[in-house]
């Protein structure tokens, strides 16, 4: 079964996010802050991250370049989920190592086949 880490501090966005990925077979860990979610692609190694980009003191960003420097975790897909379709995201969310870009609120037949796609 694959499993995803997301990691995203608005409680409602996380538990809706995490139904809809259950529903569709997966299994979900979550975290709430850049720092846990660090912590926890390196102890439960999920096939995927999806890290949302707003996040409290440390950004999404930031919490992925330290995922992609990590030996352990370096090859994990992370998908960046962030409410602002800018273009400059998308780049923003390139240059931090995302592999993939998804807006909020996300299409959950788009964000499965790019899951599908990234741990293929």
């Amino acid at each position: 079964m694959t499993l995803v880490l997301v990691v995203e501090d608005n409680e409602m966005n996380r538990d809706m996010l995490t139904r809809r990925l259950e529903r569709k077979g997966l299994a979900v860990e979550c975290a709430v802050s850049g720092p846990e979610g660090i912590r926890m692609a390196g102890e439960v190694m999920p096939d995927i991250v999806l890290m949302d980009v707003a996040l409290g003191e440390m950004d999404g960003w930031e919490a992925t370049r330290a995922i992609k420097a990590d030996p352990r975790t370096t090859h994990i897909p992370v998908i960046a989920l962030t409410a602002h379709a800018l273009e400059s995201d998308r780049k923003k969310s390139l240059e931090a190592g995302c592999s993939e870009f998804e807006t909020k609120p996300v299409d959950i037949e788009r964000l499965i086949a790019k899951i599908k796609f990234l741990i293929n």
